[in-house]
């Protein structure tokens, strides 16, 4: 090989790979046109394998060394780099994109939260008019604590907390999902689930009044209650989402209507795991804690719970024109 022929031949494409990096380097990806792009990735490939052939060839170690600093810069821009717009993306999601998501499925969020608060109402109703209702609900051992012992039963996750926490995770996760996807059903497993959940807090609210341990057991319900009620009422809302597009396409097909709409119930979904998560980690560590003040309890969770309504009203400031 005439060494000196090919480094003339080949060197443009270095040269122009260097120039690209640097404008990729100092400005970043949006600088480049989409042309710009695909030849940046071409000329990569194209000095890789001159690196290559430059190794097996008497061609200097100054080249040598120069074709390895291209060639580490082209791969750190667009392997590394394209993990970074992933992680750019993730955070611009978090940041704007799910606020917004779940202002523009509210109706169906409130939806979700109406039956929820349907059966709160009703199990209230009647657990106080039928003593036989609340047996119907709630496991009878839990009834005869309350009842017989006066106690409430969250003094056991203390001392297995980790084992607590993750076991109260994957039980809300559980349930999650499945509100998303009794969406299938036209909603029917979504709605049942919404007004049993509401139905279970009812009565079991109901139960802890009537025995004088309302106030122990909403300081435990309020720290985690602040974050995963309004993840499960998300989850209604994302199972709504798909029986609409179901039920009622609108003007879309009906394919289009579930990729219109499970798009957005996917995108809650995103919102709902974060947020059980660390939900089930107060559940477990901090909520049955019983060197935590009552106090301090109700005012972190509503607390919280405040935090969480400013966030999800957010909304991205529109450039000066």
């Amino acid at each position: 090989m005439n060494i000196k022929r090919w480094i003339a031949r080949r060197e443009s494409n270095w040269q122009r790979l260097d120039a690209l990096l640097r404008q990729l380097e100092s400005k970043g990806l949006k600088s480049l046109k989409a042309l710009e792009i695909r030849e940046l990735a071409s000329l990569y490939r194209s000095v890789a394998a001159d690196l290559a052939r430059a190794q097996t060839q008497q061609v200097g170690n100054t080249l040598v060394h120069s074709l390895q600093t291209l060639t580490t810069r082209a791969y750190t821009q667009i392997y590394q780099g394209s993990r970074r717009q992933e992680w750019q993306a993730v955070s611009e999601f978090y940041l704007w994109g799910l606020p917004a998501v779940v202002r523009q499925t509210f109706p169906y969020i409130a939806t979700a939260t109406a039956l929820f608060l349907l059966g709160v109402i009703v199990a209230w109703w009647y657990a106080w008019q039928d003593p036989t209702f609340m047996s119907l609900i709630v496991p009878q051992p839990l009834i005869s604590q309350v009842r017989d012992e006066h106690k409430l039963w969250m003094g056991s996750i203390v001392g297995i907390e980790p084992l607590a926490s993750s076991g109260i995770m994957i039980n809300n996760l559980k349930v999650s999902f499945g509100a998303v996807a009794g969406g299938i059903t036209a909603g029917a497993f979504t709605t049942y689930l919404m007004v049993f959940n509401g139905l279970l807090i009812g009565a079991i609210g109901t139960l802890v009044g009537q025995n004088n341990l309302a106030y122990p057991f909403w300081a435990f319900v309020f720290p985690h209650g602040a974050l995963e009620l309004p993840a499960i009422f998300f989850a209604g809302g994302a199972g709504f989402l798909i029986a609409r597009a179901i039920l009622f396409p609108g003007r879309y097909r009906r394919g289009d209507a579930l990729k219109l709409y499970g798009s957005q119930a996917v995108q809650l979904v995103f919102g709902i795991v974060p947020m059980l998560v660390i939900a089930g980690i107060i559940e477990g560590f901090f909520s049955p804690n019983p060197s935590v003040p009552a106090p301090f309890k109700y005012l972190f969770g509503v607390g919280l719970f405040i935090g969480l309504v400013m966030y999800l009203n957010r909304k991205r400031s529109s450039p000066m024109k």
